[in-house]
């Protein structure tokens, strides 16, 4: 102890002044970052559980049988009978305990069967819609309907914890009126709903014709389950109709609006449209209802109306989602809502993974800045403009998704934050009451019902491991009030003959989640170490984008050297006008069967002049699809298959705006390898490789610009360098890409780079400017890609005649590097001879052909279709096109 004193007492003062800073923010201390235990996570849990039932038990206590809790004041309360004008308070209070209906299914989730069956007894007893109320449509059908439809499920399914032999269908009963009060709702002109209706005189004199797409169109959950459950199919055909009603109203770029006349279909003003209020659930029953029904025509939707989404409301960082204008995409407004919070959580389900984390970022900023997430916050001016805070859901519910696809325990010390705030800030001696301003604190004498049936139930979840939600592997979903829905096999509707047949294959990308991996090493690349959410260069932008101070602990964790990267990202989607040859061409609109033939499995493309095509990304980061071809809807699972000979043929005039042409070039070109040995008595490589007589071959693809290496080209001195005599082969450890400039000159040498981080063409011009003959690009797959540019990159290139690009597909990538690697250790060189002899390929019966009968070898493959799946896929402005094939 003498002898390591002086070290010891050093260590205890230097520890002793770092605690306090380590917990001066303990949802992003060390300490609390690596102590998810178990024991950590089930106290989390029942102190959430505590929380519900301290709100539940207050309601039960002082406002059952009406509506809602008033914590305040410690009573409870319904409709506003004195002013029905104030439909803040009667849109959601009908004089039917919404507060008890909406909890039915938390109860499930806090595994409190006596307590279940208490509610439902409840409900039974006490619940009844013959009420001279008028509530709003779309908020009786979330928080009644659908709470007595989840009841319903787990109390009469046998073999689950919830079954109750007793039960007869009262719930379905209760349900079922209900849902006959609301059908008059719906006739009017368009199909779409008015956005109330007096349960019991139906449709008032004067109501008004103004509708929210959220409201008219985010109903068909509630009312397609009502039907398959009763075999009354009114209710799904009324919702169904009414959201078709919205979706086929649509702007010409694919947006929907926030406000509709009901009556003669028309867009109200503003004509804008968001991921937020008014909105919000028409996007999220898209996808849950093709996810619990299998319905393709809801998926069509959704893939479409995300696509505009992220195209037009997505900030150009990746970000902010704002509101635009439905017609242009113009940013209509800078502020964003608290409701648009739980749009993460879709993009989680729906596979998006990685922009649901970055969106996720900003309204955690926004949490920690205010302890609450406040209702409206301008994105310009960095600050909220509306301070209430209702305990809403749709953040947390965002945390849950993201949890449960990453396990990053960043979300649970998230949900921690969570939990402490509205402990400290919301809980009062009668219950929980919502936050009337964050600034001051000032609270509201009212519990909302989504406090207790959501916020608390995503909360409970994200700390409850063991769940047996879980380990569903159903096509149950939460609804927008976060009702477990689903449907058994018998209520689920095979596709008919003629869907069949129209959509034969369907194949929805939902990719697993890749974790961040930080490379030290540039030498390794794909190795490296797994980091968590907070070591992402967004954790640090999103934080700078809502002007939140840093905390000590994140101060800590910068590097001298460090910096905030600022996003530069791809557009989600984007629409060319094809043309063969460079050229400007006027558009087909309306292309018949003899330039783009309907097939089977999807489309052939005989000329692809004058089409418009769109592409967007896919959710699996591997590339894009081609998703619409003119008039043409190419939806998921289905290939375009291209067979143009156009594209590959004569050279263009001399006058195409000095643009260079694709030609008559061959598609591959044969690699020669040969070694070049500074030691010239090693005779024998590792593996028993004879140095002397290696006569490896490579198949690489050409790219349409650049030097023409086809062997036809020229007599040998005319021929472009590359194709001249052997060249040794160079890659430089700092450059891999090759998108940076070189730091050294590579005069006579072929540069081999990977793909990725920047086009075809600014590898090719930095590796001319380097002083190289050309280039070859390392592909990251097996598909056959041919390397393109965009008529501007091409007259912005300069010459580059004399300077080729070829691309190695994966597999033969991978020879290459392994080769280059090993002479790299040996003190050697590979050198490459660029083939004379014609490229010989084989068609899909594997017999041998040469290009120059493209179009005898394009029919012969359209008759073998199904069988060239690994055909040569189409590349568009260095965008690989995943879904397309060519044929020619």
């Amino acid at each position: 102890m003498r002898q390591f004193l002086p070290e010891c007492l050093f260590i205890f003062s230097l520890v002793s002044f770092q605690i306090p800073r380590w917990l001066e923010n303990t949802s992003a201390s060390p300490l609390h970052r690596s102590a998810w235990t178990p024991q950590r996570k089930h106290a989390a849990r029942e102190r959430t559980r505590e929380l519900f039932y301290h709100g539940y038990d207050n309601y039960m206590t002082f406002a059952f049988p009406l509506d809602e809790l008033t914590p305040l004041s410690c009573s409870g309360r319904g409709p506003d009978w004195e002013n029905p004008a104030n439909i803040a308070v009667n849109d959601v209070a009908g004089n039917y305990s919404v507060t008890l209906v909406d909890v039915l299914d938390t109860l499930v989730i806090l595994d409190d069967r006596d307590g279940f069956e208490k509610a439902v007894k409840n409900v039974i007893e006490w619940v009844q819609f013959d009420v001279n109320t008028k509530p709003q449509v779309f908020e009786t059908t979330i928080r009644v309907l659908g709470g007595l439809l989840s009841g319903h499920i787990f109390a009469s399914r046998p073999g689950q914890p919830f079954f109750l032999p007793w039960y007869r269908g009262q719930l379905l009963d209760l349900a079922h009126d209900l849902g006959n009060r609301l059908l008059p709702a719906f006739a009017t002109r368009t199909g779409l709903p008015y956005a109330r209706i007096n349960l019991r005189k139906g449709v008032t004199k004067g109501e008004t014709v103004e509708t929210c797409t959220a409201g008219a169109g985010s109903l068909i959950l509630e009312f397609a389950t009502l039907s398959r459950l009763t075999g009354d199919d009114r209710f799904e055909k009324a919702a169904y109709k009414a959201f078709f009603a919205l979706w086929n109203r649509k702007s010409d770029i694919g947006l929907v609006g926030n406000t509709i006349n009901n009556w003669n279909g028309e867009w109200m003003a503003p004509e804008a449209t968001s991921i937020g209020a008014g909105i919000d659930s028409f996007f999220e029953y898209a996808l849950k209802w093709y996810i619990m029904s299998g319905e393709i025509e809801f998926l069509d939707v959704w893939d479409d109306a995300y696509t505009a989404i992220m195209r037009y409301s997505r900030a150009a960082d990746g970000y902010w989602y704002r509101p635009v204008s439905m017609k242009t995409g113009d940013t209509a407004f800078f502020t964003v809502d608290s409701l648009s919070a739980f749009w993460p959580g879709l993009q989680v389900l729906a596979g998006d993974v990685q922009s649901a984390i970055k969106l996720h970022l900003l309204y955690y900023n926004l949490w920690r800045e205010h302890s609450g997430l406040p209702e409206v916050y301008d994105t310009k001016f960095r600050q909220a403009t509306a301070h209430q805070y209702p305990l809403r859901p749709e953040f947390v519910e965002s945390t849950w998704y993201l949890y449960r696809a990453t396990h990053d325990p960043f979300y649970l010390d998230v949900g921690e934050r969570i939990l402490e705030d509205i402990t400290a800030r919301a809980r009062v001696a009668c219950g929980l009451t919502g936050i009337q301003d964050l600034r001051t604190n000032k609270r509201d004498d009212r519990m909302e019902s989504f406090a207790l049936s959501e916020t608390l139930k995503y909360l409970y979840l994200l700390f409850d491991e063991d769940n047996f939600l879980h380990r569903d592997d159903s096509n149950y979903v939460f609804s927008t009030e976060g009702h477990i829905l689903s449907l058994e096999k018998h209520h689920v509707r095979p596709m008919s003959a003629s869907r069949k047949k129209m959509r034969p294959v369907n194949d929805h990308q939902c990719p697993a989640y890749k974790p961040f991996v930080e490379i030290y090493d540039n030498t390794s690349a794909g190795t490296g170490l797994v980091r968590g959410i907070r070591s992402r260069s967004d954790y640090d932008y999103a934080r700078k984008l809502i002007g939140v101070p840093a905390s000590s602990v994140e101060m800590d964790a910068w590097s001298a050297g460090g910096w905030c990267e600022k996003p530069a990202i791809d557009s989600f989607s984007y629409e060319f006008i094809l043309s063969a040859d460079g050229r400007n061409v006027a558009e087909d609109l309306s292309p018949s069967r003899l330039k783009v033939e309907p097939i089977a499995d999807g489309f052939v493309v005989h000329n692809i002049s004058g089409v418009r095509t769109k592409i967007v990304r896919r959710l699996d980061d591997r590339g894009y699809d081609v998703r619409k071809l003119g008039h043409y809807h190419v939806r998921s699972g289905q290939t375009v298959y291209i067979n143009d000979s156009a594209i590959f043929a004569g050279p263009p005039p001399e006058n195409l705006d000095s643009v260079t042409a694709t030609g008559n070039r061959d598609v591959e070109i044969q690699l020669l390898l040969s070694l070049d040995l500074l030691d010239p008595m090693l005779k024998l490589l590792p593996g028993n490789m004879d140095a002397a007589g290696l006569n490896m071959q490579l198949t690489a693809l050409t790219a349409s610009f650049g030097a023409d290496l086809s062997p036809r080209v020229g007599e040998q001195d005319k021929r472009p360098r590359m194709a001249q005599g052997k060249h040794p082969i160079s890659v430089e450890l700092t450059n891999k890409k090759g998108c940076s400039h070189y730091k050294e000159a590579y005069e006579d040498d072929i540069l081999v780079v990977e793909r990725g981080e920047c086009t075809f063409m600014e590898k090719l011009l930095l590796a001319r400017d380097a002083g190289a003959v050309g280039v070859i690009v390392l592909s990251d797959e097996d598909a056959a890609i041919i390397p393109t540019a965009g008529v501007d990159e091409l007259e912005a290139s300069g010459d580059i005649s004399d300077v080729g690009l070829l691309l190695l597909p994966k597999t033969a990538g991978t020879v290459l590097a392994e080769l280059l690697e090993l002479m790299g250790k040996l003190e050697g060189r590979v050198m490459v001879t660029i083939s004379r002899e014609p490229t010989v390929v084989a068609d899909s019966s594997g017999k041998k052909a040469t290009p120059t009968k493209a179009d005898d070898k394009a029919k012969e493959k359209k008759e073998n279709i199904d069988d060239d799946s690994e055909g040569r896929i189409l590349y568009i402005n260095g965008h690989a096109l995943l879904n397309t094939r060519l044929l020619i």
